[in-house]
């Protein structure tokens, strides 16, 4: 295969060739920028299957993003990167963040579900959205992995999963420094790094960033703007290599991030307008402040020993947080204003993780291929929720509560074999055999009186409560294990040096598990299935102009099976989580990469995706469903109104637009012999989709957009400094990434909006 293949190559040849699109035109833009080199789209490799690899070489569709591109743009976090990776989806609701991909993702009303795409960083496995979605700092790529990838990447990957690598060690004594200021949001971000030898053997890095920055929502209660951020984070790195052959490096890193104000904003029911980009919040029912904090740390050793061209890898992994979540609600009405919020809802949690993976690596350039492996991780989670109110409709003051634990562990053995039936034609196999065990305890209630304000029950599930129990008191407990195999199996085939041909069957899965913040919960309702999906995806990776024109394009059909839903019933104000039937997700995925000339390069991605349940029975009434045919309040299955009886067949999954993409374009103007001025445009589509989960024709959609960045550069040809304005959705778009009916019968809907224009200057000094 070429040596000139770029990961970001972008996806767009099936896209260009069934429209009969010019190559020019569907070329105008891409996912991650690309640097010449000789002429060439940039080489960038990758670990999808354990090996250092071109991209271009790799049988999987997926994405890179360079850590250049998210220091440029100023990408903090994952949802930050969403619109520049068709068919990845990010949704921020104030609760519980949730990653999907083709249309699949956990939904964020069950906080304890497990992640449907899981984040791995530096190998280490992630399966709660709070381990890895603090801001991205010093990293030096993301790579993104569309379809199952429970053979290799393993537990929870579903759908997909995204594998982050921070920078490391350098060989030299070098370091950065960023100052930028945000005039929109108004305030500064900081960030830098030192790196290099401290003796013949060992090398360090050392990685810091900080923000303190205003919201981009107006409160008209606080006269803020909310939320406002505040950002701390450290990474120190090292790595040992005392002989040739052997290596260890470690990390460890500390993320404090805090919200001080929410993102949700209030809109009318029964019009679609575009949401306001103010709200009105002074405190919580009893003065509580608004606030989403992240406190995390995550730890890791990767050792190596190579020997007679094995190599034997260990990756130990270490990870905790704590969150202190409180979320109030907008109380601008379109006819007036309440001035204080009736209720809060707190969600705050505690959680650490250790795990270990194993595994050798057979010689490369055999006949026969492999790597083998074993894994194991054990986790403690606990989640309180509670929901204060204070005077509701004029009679109630106190507050619910559920209480839920969770520990469980995975152990897994795993292998991938690649046989090269001749120089041209390999068979790849893999197979992945997990066993999980999960066992949790819940117990929820009604208080009368002050409200909790933040302090947990005591009493466990099984116990008499001390004194008169909780008004509503419920308890459940249960206990899980669960064996599964993943397998996956692809042929590839180089029809020429510079073009490849793939085709994959892939099989993922996801553990059940128990509900954590239902309210009324007991041993019936407590526990959900497992999941499965299949996918199948045949692709085309290549490279032609002598490494200036890049294409690469995939056709998939991915269904799901007993798949994890979890929904919001505005009428009895509590959550629903349930297995769907069935789910199907069909599409094609194209890349494409030009360099006309070596000071311009041309770019696009798009995905076109047709994402709908085949079966979901029991599931909650839709918005407009009369009692005749939706009676959320039946539950008898003899009733065809009945929603036990109600099915979502063939609707839309949630967040799942039909069109993605975007296009960019980066030019380097060079100014005498010390000067080159860099730009960089890029305009992303997103086409409308039902974001909330009643599929309400008006507050339930977000229709399609385009949002703009720009990035204008001036610095000098040796790399030392630059100075920039970034700009980012610059027409100011108001996008929702969740959205639902206000509870308790308040004529209103709740939007989560996404973050606003923003323009930013900063200045950078390389050593």
């Amino acid at each position: 295969m070429s040596g000139n293949r770029s990961p970001r190559a972008s996806r767009l040849s099936l896209f260009c060739q069934s429209l009969m699109i010019s190559a020019a035109v569907c070329s105008v833009t891409g996912v991650a920028q690309a640097q010449q080199t000789s002429g060439a789209v940039e080489t960038v490799t990758v670990t999808a299957e354990k090996r250092v690899e071109n991209v271009q070489d790799v049988p999987i569709s997926m994405e890179v993003i360079s850590g250049k591109q998210i220091d440029e743009f100023h990408q903090t976090d994952l949802h930050s990167i969403m619109n520049t990776i068709p068919d990845l989806f990010v949704l921020q609701s104030g609760v519980d963040d949730v990653v999907a991909i083709r249309g699949f993702g956990s939904g964020p009303n069950n906080i304890a579900f497990d992640q449907e795409v899981s984040i791995y960083e530096d190998g280490v496995y992630g399966g709660r959205s709070a381990q890895f979605m603090e801001p991205f700092f010093d990293v030096d790529h993301v790579e993104v992995l569309r379809g199952p990838q429970g053979a290799l990447f393993g537990k929870n990957t579903a759908a997909g999963a995204v594998s982050v690598t921070t920078a490391g060690p350098t060989d030299t004594f070098q370091g950065s420094g960023t100052v930028s200021y945000n005039f929109l949001e108004s305030g500064p971000e900081l960030d830098g790094f030192v790196a290099g030898p401290v003796t013949d053997d060992l090398g360090f890095r050392l990685a810091v960033k900080f923000v303190d920055q205003d919201g981009y929502i107006k409160n008209l209660g606080t006269d803020k703007k909310d939320p406002q951020t505040k950002e701390g984070l450290a990474r120190f790195t090292f790595k040992y290599a005392p002989v040739s052959n052997f290596d260890v490096t470690g990390k460890v890193e500390y993320s404090n991030e805090t919200l001080n104000g929410g993102i949700n904003v209030s809109g009318p029911l029964n019009a679609l307008v575009d949401p306001p980009d103010t709200r009105y919040l002074i405190a919580g029912p009893f003065g509580e402040k608004e606030e989403n904090t992240v406190v995390s740390t995550n730890a890791s050793v990767t050792a190596n020993y190579r020997f007679s061209g094995f190599t034997l890898t260990s990756i130990t992994g270490y990870s905790e947080f704590t969150t202190t979540r409180l979320s109030a609600y907008d109380q601008t009405l379109p006819g007036g204003g309440i001035t204080g919020s009736p209720f809060v809802n707190g969600f705050p949690e505690t959680f650490n993780q250790e795990s270990e993976e194993v595994r050798l690596l057979s010689p490369q350039g055999q006949a026969l291929e492999y790597v083998v492996g074993a894994y194991y991780d054990a986790s403690d989670y606990d989640l309180y929720q509670f929901r204060d109110y204070n005077n509701l409709f004029g009679i109630f003051t106190g507050a619910d509560h559920t209480n839920f634990t969770q520990h469980s562990n995975t152990v897994s053995v795993f292998g991938q074999a690649t046989y090269h039936v001749t120089d041209d034609f390999r068979l790849i196999g893999s197979l992945r055999y997990s066993d999980t065990t999960k066992e949790g305890n819940f117990t929820s209630g009604i208080t009368f009186g002050n409200g909790l304000n933040g302090t947990p029950p005591t009493t466990p599930c099984g116990s008499v409560p001390a004194g008169p129990p909780p008004i509503g008191y419920t308890c459940a407990s249960g206990h899980i294990n669960e064996p599964s195999v993943d397998p996956s199996f692809t042929a590839q085939y180089d029809a020429s040096k510079n073009v490849m041909f793939y085709a994959t069957y892939a099989h993922g899965s996801k553990s059940g598990g128990f509900v954590s913040n239902t309210y009324g919960t007991t041993d019936s309702t407590f526990a959900f299935e497992p999941e499965r999906s299949t996918n199948y995806e045949v692709g085309m990776k290549g490279t032609f102009l002598d490494g200036r024109l890049v294409l690469n394009g995939t056709l998939f059909n991915m269904n799901f099976k007993d798949l994890q839903e979890s929904a919001f019933d505005s009428t009895t104000a509590t959550f629903i989580t349930s297995n769907a039937g069935s789910a199907t997700s069909r599409g094609f995925e194209g890349q494409v990469t030009w360099l006309p000339i070596d000071s311009l390069e041309l770019s696009s991605s798009v995905a076109y995706l047709e994402a709908k349940y085949d079966s979901y029975k029991g599931a909650s009434c839709l918005a407009l469903d009369p009692i005749s045919v939706c009676d959320p309040n039946d539950t008898n299955p003899a009733d065809p109104n009945s929603v036990v009886n109600h099915n979502d067949a063939g609707l839309p999954l949630l967040y799942a637009s039909k069109w993605t993409g975007n296009v960019q374009a980066h030019h380097t103007l060079m100014l005498g012999n010390d000067l080159q001025l860099d730009t960089t445009l890029v305009a992303m589509l997103r086409t409308k989709y039902f974001d909330s989960d009643d599929y309400d024709p008006y507050y339930g959609i977000q229709p399609t957009y385009v949002k703009f960045d720009a990035r204008i550069q001036l610095g000098s040809t040796d790399n030392r400094w630059d100075v920039a304005v970034v700009g980012k959705n610059l027409t100011n778009v108001l996008s929702v990434g969740d959205s639902l009916a206000y509870p308790l019968g308040v004529d209103r809907a709740m939007k989560w909006l996404d973050e606003g224009r923003s323009v930013a200057i900063e200045a950078t000094y390389r050593f």
